[in-house]
């Protein structure tokens, strides 16, 4: 994976949005920049030395808020994407392989989740519990209603896997069936789970940046979703104020960006007919 380009670049840029949501508050705050305090004798300020990427409508620093909304978009990504991808792990992996009635009852939940629009069943969850709760509760949102169509694609895989010489030779030796989907079946669906997970990791946090945009997430704390709101709200495209609006959205394009290299790279190498030709 070192020698794959694509795959170093993804990583860079993703390593580079976990510092900023590591030690990027703390710089911040180092600096004398707050993203929550308003200065509204400097409102709409174009980037200059003392504010590099410029001010609010109420004068706060938009780098201040850019850093501090990273943290808490990737924490949203990060646990509603571990949630998705553990239940489609779950479900998937699971009902494939025992089989039976309970293949027939994971898929029939599966189908029930599966034929509800994904985006208006997170916008009418999200609309009954807005303001109740901090970021936490919109990771649990999103998580529980992504994992659909992952646990789809590895009950596909695993229905594959489990007549191969390896898991017959597994249950020929006594191995329980926990253990087999543990140690046998997982194992060799982890190209296809790490690439699920990036995919749900992006997708959670544009998920959370589209219902904070549209007003249904915690306006109130600072993301990149909600950013995205209060520029469109105060009519900063108008304006001019390019700079409170475009910072979050190519912060949200860029770790796009990044998660498609990383799962490109790891196709071609999981996969060799995709590699090209040097």
């Amino acid at each position: 994976m070192r020698r794959n380009r694509k795959v170093v670049a993804g990583v860079v840029i993703i390593a580079f949005f976990v510092l900023m949501a590591v030690a990027g508050p703390f710089l911040v705050e180092a600096f004398g920049l707050s993203a929550t305090r308003m200065d509204t004798a400097n409102p709409l300020l174009a980037p200059s030395a003392r504010h590099p990427l410029g001010t609010t409508m109420m004068g706060e620093d938009v780098l201040a808020q850019l850093v501090v909304g990273t943290r808490t978009s990737l924490l949203v990504g990060l646990v509603a994407g571990t949630i998705a991808v553990t239940l489609s792990v779950l479900v998937g992996v699971t009902g494939a392989y025992l089989g039976g009635k309970a293949d027939a009852v994971l898929t029939t939940l599966t189908n029930v989740f599966l034929v509800m629009p994904g985006l208006p069943l997170l916008i009418i969850v999200a609309s009954y519990v807005r303001g109740r709760g901090g970021w936490l509760l919109v990771a649990l949102i999103i998580g529980l209603t992504a994992w659909p169509w992952g646990a789809r694609q590895k009950r596909a895989q695993t229905l594959s896997l489990r007549s191969r010489d390896f898991v017959m030779a597994a249950e020929l030796s006594g191995e329980s069936k926990w253990r087999i989907i543990a140690f046998e079946l997982i194992p060799n669906l982890l190209p296809l789970i790490s690439t699920g997970y990036l995919g749900a990791v992006i997708a959670s946090i544009f998920a959370d940046a589209g219902l904070s945009f549209i007003g249904l997430g915690n306006i109130n704390i600072t993301s990149w979703g909600s950013m995205l709101y209060w520029s469109n709200n105060q009519q900063a495209l108008v304006q001019g104020a390019w700079w409170w609006f475009v910072p979050p959205g190519a912060c949200i394009a860029l770790l796009g960006t990044a998660a498609g290299l990383i799962n490109f790279g790891i196709d071609e190498l999981t996969n060799p007919r995709l590699r090209v030709a040097k």
